[in-house]
């Protein structure tokens, strides 16, 4: 009689241990879990590095767009002039925020020796909300540019529309990518297009005539 009892208790338990080691209800928690946070991370930083590249590449499209605009000036320029084309890259920005952008528009002299220096420049940045680009001091005039220009575009006694763009793309999610954000920069480079090249008689110091500044 106690044999039999026995036996039947040892079954039950051999069962209760089989139903347990067959029993897989919590295991989808556990997963779910711990694949969440590394999904999560994924997802986001999939977004934020698409978000970047997208910016990257408007970014290089303004600076393409301000030399561009520029090289098709009638031989001259004005602020009012570059201003315009500076605020342009407001709308190639959008819909991204266009307010840590800085950009600079100068005219490069290639010499009979084949030094480039800046003719003439001229700077920008958009602030926060702003519908225009407000002006500012370009690069010095005569900088030697050499180490900037390709030695291709360095044919004497040329001149070169020469813009430079730099964004500070700010992620929303900053630990999947740098929390400081993410410099971008370009530069485009584009001969004048309906005259030699193109004169900015605004009065700055010293005033710039479309001649070579020695």
């Amino acid at each position: 009689m106690k044999a039999a009892y026995m036996s039947r208790v040892w079954r039950r338990a051999r069962l209760s241990a089989s139903r347990l080691l067959r029993d897989r209800s919590g295991i989808a928690a556990t997963e779910f879990a711990v694949i969440v946070p590394i999904m999560l991370v994924m997802f986001f930083g999939t977004v934020e590095f698409s978000s970047a590249v997208a910016v990257s590449r408007k970014v290089t499209l303004v600076a393409r767009t301000l030399s561009d605009l520029t090289s098709q000036s009638a031989g001259t320029v004005t602020d009012t002039y570059l201003q315009n084309v500076f605020t342009a890259g407001i709308g190639i920005l959008w819909p991204y925020a266009p307010t840590p952008t800085n950009a600079t528009l100068s005219e490069i002299y290639v010499d009979s020796t084949g030094k480039p220096k800046i003719q003439w420049s001229k700077a920008a940045t958009i602030a926060s909300g702003a519908t225009q680009a407000t002006l500012t001091a370009g690069h010095k005039l005569t900088y030697d540019v050499t180490g900037i220009v390709p030695p291709a575009l360095l044919v004497p006694n040329t001149y070169l529309i020469f813009s430079e763009v730099s964004y500070l793309y700010q992620p929303t999610i900053g630990y999947v990518m740098a929390k400081a954000g993410l410099s971008l920069s370009d530069v485009s480079y584009t001969r004048p297009r309906q005259s030699l090249c193109v004169d900015y008689p605004a009065p700055v110091a010293p005033a710039v005539a479309c001649t070579p500044v020695s």
